[in-house]
């Protein structure tokens, strides 16, 4: 065990971070639901569409993989997302049996309004909290990110 952990925490400090830790996730899945309607887009279709940021191509497997569902699940994903008109789907010229999934150019121009509206939503946030009160803030984000990361993997 590491020795710079602190394990005589008291019981309410941590009932207290349990309580915001749920408060939080509770806020982000109601903003995840906002946005979801919003953009008139099931959080599941919304989540999978997301994943092309920044991606040329990906792969129904790739697409399993990172959203942790069954491919099954991302097939029927990838059906309604290109019957919208966002997704293209195109043959890998490297193998015939591997469909390539790409942004259609109205799936681009919604992922940009969808990554204006993050930010704007972030920003407003930020724009509670003064200078020095923001680098407190954004720093104990960062050491809570990686904590939980540095125990999860310990949990593994």
């Amino acid at each position: 065990m590491n020795k710079n952990i602190d394990t005589r925490i008291p019981d309410r400090d941590v009932v207290e971070f349990e309580h915001l830790m749920e408060s939080l996730f509770q806020c982000c899945r109601e903003r995840l639901q906002y946005q979801s309607e919003r953009f008139e887009l099931p959080d599941a279709e919304l989540r999978c569409l997301l994943l092309f940021e920044g991606e040329r191509y990906l792969t129904a497997k790739g697409l399993a993989y990172r959203l942790n569902v069954a491919k099954s699940r991302v097939t029927k994903l990838v059906s309604a997302l290109v019957r919208r008109g966002l997704l293209a789907s195109l043959p890998d010229p490297a193998d015939s049996r591997v469909k390539l999934l790409s942004l259609t150019p109205e799936g681009g121009r919604l992922i940009g309004e969808i990554a204006r509206f993050r930010f704007e939503a972030h920003q407003a946030v930020l724009a509670w909290f003064n200078p020095e009160q923001r680098a407190e803030l954004l720093h104990s984000l960062s050491l809570l990110s990686r904590h939980m990361k540095s125990v999860r993997d310990l949990m593994a």
